[in-house]
């Protein structure tokens, strides 16, 4: 149970960083031309009004992402201190919201990637995926394998029974 709850803790943290970097970054998408050169992120400044739907949505989802991805590495946290958890259930409640973790990570990703690569190119400009949008889809999968972790921990963990009495 020890090493599964420990690799949880550790992947479930990474993909909280990773989420947190890649949702304050600004280079999500990258476009080169032959005299200029721009990079973007989800919180484009000025006009809020005019901000893309898709990016709301990302916004959003992200967020969600990362306050579940907290909720996860809190309850792991507390589940390595024995007076601060209920007995078995860190492992499970931290198993539920990183998947909630990373199912809201993958819509926000989809959804950015789908609306970013079906948008019109123009010939001069070379426009591609930065490393703040793939750090989006790697805590995505951090999330995945912390909540499998953590599921392990969770039925790995012995259960209270006549042995213990």
């Amino acid at each position: 149970m020890e090493p599964c709850r420990s690799l949880a803790l550790l992947t479930s943290s990474l993909g909280l960083v990773a989420v947190l970097v890649a949702l304050s970054t600004n280079f999500w998408f990258v476009a080169l031309g032959p005299s200029l050169s721009a990079h973007s992120g989800l919180w484009p400044s000025g006009d809020q009004a005019s901000v893309e739907g898709y990016i709301h949505v990302t916004q959003s989802f992200g967020i969600l992402a990362a306050l579940w991805g907290l909720v996860s590495v809190s309850f792991l946290v507390m589940s390595c201190i024995p007076s601060l958890s209920a007995p078995g259930r860190g492992p499970l409640v931290s198993t539920f919201t990183a998947f909630g973790a990373a199912l809201s990570l993958m819509v926000a990703m989809t959804v950015y990637t789908v609306e970013r690569w079906n948008q019109p190119r123009h010939p001069q400009i070379q426009t591609f995926f930065s490393w703040s949008f793939y750090l989006g889809w790697a805590s995505a999968v951090l999330f995945l394998c912390a909540g499998g972790l953590s599921l392990g921990a969770h039925f790995g963990a012995p259960r209270p029974g006549y042995d213990t009495v």
